[in-house]
């Protein structure tokens, strides 16, 4: 009696085993603008004004974010974190962001008038690339769901902040660049001038 496949034991390889830093992209942009198109405007149906809107973005994306920082870690890190300030901003800048949006932030900046800021800026977010917002929607900013992402990422790691989305024009440009906040909590800060 001949057995089928004997010796040839095939390796399969799961999806959660694959690393996330290398490799080609598993998601078309067109597959993602349609997904996030229809979370934007499922949300929209069951809130009342803007600022309500823009939070389930934002909770929507904390989500993605806290999971991000798990796959990343355990993947990537050997279960490492950052433990510094200034580590986990540029770990968030450019791992996070490279993962997610296939490059690094274009700035990562300190803020000048207040030492618990910091600022990410992209001149073209891809949530926003292709939003076009009705003039009723005033300021609407999908750019709250990435500032949930980066909310979930610091929150996870232990460095606790408030996290807004915020459109900053710029000369010479039609439109303008988003810039995500992060204001963080006053014991980070404490922990941080602790560490020296």
């Amino acid at each position: 009696m001949k057995m089928i496949g004997v010796g040839k034991i095939k390796q399969y390889c799961n999806v959660l085993d694959k690393s996330l830093s290398k490799g080609k992209q598993e998601v078309s942009l067109s597959a993602f603008a349609f997904l996030f198109s229809e979370l934007v405007q499922y949300n929209q149906t069951q809130v009342d004004n803007i600022a309500e809107l823009e939070r389930r973005l934002e909770d929507a994306g904390y989500a993605v974010g806290a999971r991000v920082l798990e796959l990343l870690c355990h993947r990537d890190k050997g279960n490492r974190r950052e433990t510094r300030l200034l580590g986990i901003l540029s770990f968030v800048h450019s791992t996070v962001w490279k993962v997610l949006f296939g490059k690094v932030a274009d700035s990562l900046e300190k803020g000048t008038e207040h030492d618990d800021e910091y600022m990410i800026s992209e001149k073209e977010l891809l949530v926003n690339k292709f939003i076009s917002i009705p003039k009723d929607m005033g300021t609407f900013n999908c750019g709250a769901f990435v500032a949930g992402i980066v909310r979930g990422v610091l929150d996870s790691a232990g460095f606790p902040a408030v996290v807004t989305a915020h459109f900053v024009p710029m000369e010479g440009q039609q439109r303008p660049r988003t810039t995500i906040l992060i204001k963080f909590a006053e014991e980070v800060l404490r922990r941080e001038a602790r560490l020296g």
